[in-house]
């Protein structure tokens, strides 16, 4: 959340398409259900492949076992990444630390924001603007990885097909932007890391980002006051607001937001 928070400082401009100056092109591989279980053992052999609900079998969409299969091991390691900033934005946001300088034109201040109280009362406390641009960036986001052309511009594929799961496109290549940092890999860390190190990388970024997960949903339930072990004894701020609603009744100005609440618990 505190990516989030500083996130509504920021402006967009409308992108405009370039062309690549290279072509480039990728070959599909596809991971099959056989090479989920070498994954898992790879990852935890204690645990190994544990899959309850037989996911890696359900062709939930009709496109086949392998493309389905992308399509989980791309939720994973894109809800992993999430789990990752937003376990340690709330610690953070929890401890009251926030960046020191206004966050609106109108003298919002972050520190303004923290004094609403747990991490959550700091979203529901953000100005409806504030919020909304923090969704259209990340609606922005959600674009640029699902857009097939963009993917092919960087010498990638769609998960679905073929492509790389958690490889997000390169945007200053594609989008003109003043910012010359990529989202994925911005300093260039791993880009000439051999594929024994790329590998072991991304084995240690699904293990942190599933206990990530685990990690998040257990300081939001805790806020709300329910049993979490491990964490009953940690001063979590308590949190009275619905944490699945992404509006509150300061947001009533937008559409549906009214009737929306009237279904909160």
């Amino acid at each position: 959340m505190a990516v989030m928070l500083s996130a509504a400082a920021l402006s967009f401009n409308a992108p405009v398409m370039l062309a690549p100056s290279t072509s480039r092109t990728v070959v599909p591989v596809m991971e099959t259900a056989a090479e989920l279980k070498e994954l898992a053992v790879k990852l935890n052999p204690v645990v190994g492949f544990w899959d309850p609900m037989n996911l890696a079998e359900y062709d939930q969409f009709s496109v086949g076992q392998e493309a389905s299969i992308g399509f989980l091991r791309q939720a994973e390691i894109k809800h992993g990444r999430v789990a990752m900033a937003a376990f340690v934005g709330y610690i953070v946001q929890a401890n009251g630390i926030h960046w020191p300088w206004a966050l609106t034109t109108s003298g919002i201040t972050h520190a303004d924001i923290s004094a609403a109280g747990a991490p959550p009362d700091q979203w529901d406390a953000l100005p409806t603007a504030a919020k909304v641009q923090i969704l259209l960036f990340v609606g922005f986001l959600e674009l640029v990885s699902e857009s097939s052309s963009i993917l092919e511009m960087d010498g990638n594929s769609h998960y679905m097909k073929g492509g790389v799961p958690g490889k997000f496109p390169s945007i200053k290549n594609v989008f003109p932007h003043p910012v010359p940092l990529d989202l994925f890999d911005p300093f260039g860390l791993s880009k000439n890391a051999s594929p024994e190190k790329k590998e072991k990388s991304l084995l240690a970024e699904i293990n942190n980002g599933r206990l990530a997960m685990l990690g998040i949903i257990g300081l939001v339930s805790a806020s709300k006051g329910l049993i979490v072990p491990g964490l009953d004894s940690l001063d979590i701020p308590k949190y009275s607001g619905e944490v699945m609603a992404p509006f509150a009744a300061g947001d009533s100005a937008l559409p549906y937001v009214t009737d929306m609440l009237k279904f909160t618990l």
